[in-house]
């Protein structure tokens, strides 16, 4: 069989870390992205990408750890490389505090990051409203430039990107043998997918270079998290919301939330407003599937769904969608060569 040729759809964090690992462990592979859509125009490129996981209630625990493992790990091999400061990623040191003792006061991935434990008395004072806390350090990746950093890899890879509107994935199935969904919240309308639902974000994107730890607020709603050139403030969560444009009432909303854990972001300068859609469902959708039409097959490997949480945990689902290409490349191979018999 000539060597097959693997479409992966969608050049937003989840499509491309996908595309890299495909292209690193099926060297055989030709890899194409194809998208209507590349950076600065993602989704991905609105997220805060700091590296502290959401929770899908219909993936298991160790599963989720282990993605969020991956990823962190990869990271970090990166943030202590000369690439660091391309790639866009460098460590942050903060605190997740919370009004209430949450019930679990060691979350799952409390041993990934580096240095987890309860805040002390003195330190939550700088929360006043707030009676419990946790401090640690993680990964930060400002994500335009890490988009671009993975666009890089790719073509020193020799994986072909493409501008493309693809309407139906059965449409490239006379030029690709495998075909990888990584189209996000597009996978709605792509694929029909009734359990995919957009969670509206609304983020700020400031100049406050004295801000230097991050500060996340319990209920995931406010969060402060300082990039190398700036400090995202955010944010909401609006389920089921498709709009795209930026609502001045929210922006002050999340503004005034965030001074009142940081007062010194008062003085911030050059607000930017940035909306994206998280592409949100019980489980992120990482499986295998067969099209068939008329007798003719075509493989497709999903993974989207990824919500709130791509960033924290897309290089380990990129490897196990990759690791489900190798699945169907040793299929297409073994029928191929039955063919021959």
């Amino acid at each position: 069989m000539a060597a097959p040729k693997v479409a992966v759809v969608g050049a937003g964090v989840i499509g491309l870390s996908t595309a890299l690992c495909i292209a690193e462990t099926c060297p055989s592979c030709s890899v194409m992205v194809l998208s209507d859509q590349f950076s600065p125009n993602t989704t991905s490129d609105v997220a805060a990408g700091i590296l502290i996981p959401h929770t899908y209630p219909g993936t298991p625990i160790h599963v989720q750890k282990q993605w969020f493992k991956e990823t962190f790990t990869y990271l970090f091999a990166i943030s202590n490389s000369a690439e660091a400061s391309e790639a866009g990623i460098h460590l942050v040191s903060g605190w997740q505090v919370f009004k209430n003792t949450p019930k679990e006061e060691l979350p799952f991935w409390s041993d990934v990051v580096l240095g987890f434990r309860p805040m002390s008395e003195a330190e939550l004072q700088k929360f006043p409203q707030h009676r419990f806390g946790q401090a640690f350090t993680t990964l930060k990746c400002d994500c335009p430039p890490y988009l671009l950093w993975l666009e890089k890899r790719l073509k020193a890879t020799g994986v072909q990107m493409y501008t493309r509107k693809v309407a139906d994935l059965w449409e490239l199935h006379s030029e690709y043998n495998i075909v990888v969904n990584c189209t996000g919240i597009g996978a709605h309308q792509l694929v029909g997918d009734e359990k995919l639902f957009p969670v509206r974000g609304q983020v700020l994107k400031v100049h406050a270079p004295w801000v230097k730890n991050f500060i996340r607020d319990g209920d995931g709603l406010t969060y402060i998290y300082p990039g190398i050139h700036r400090v995202t403030l955010g944010g909401t969560r609006e389920k089921e919301s498709w709009s795209l444009s930026p609502d001045p009432g929210t922006t002050k909303g999340i503004f005034d939330r965030c001074c009142s854990l940081e007062p010194s972001l008062r003085a911030a300068q050059d607000i930017k407003v940035k909306v994206g859609l998280r592409p949100s469902r019980q489980c992120v959708r990482l499986q295998r599937e067969v099209l068939s039409q008329g007798g003719v097959k075509l493989p497709v490997v999903h993974n989207y769904g990824h919500g709130a949480g791509g960033f924290s945990v897309h290089m380990g689902t990129a490897k196990e969608a990759a690791r489900l290409v190798g699945e169907c490349i040793a299929a297409l191979q073994g029928s191929s060569s039955r063919a021959k018999l």
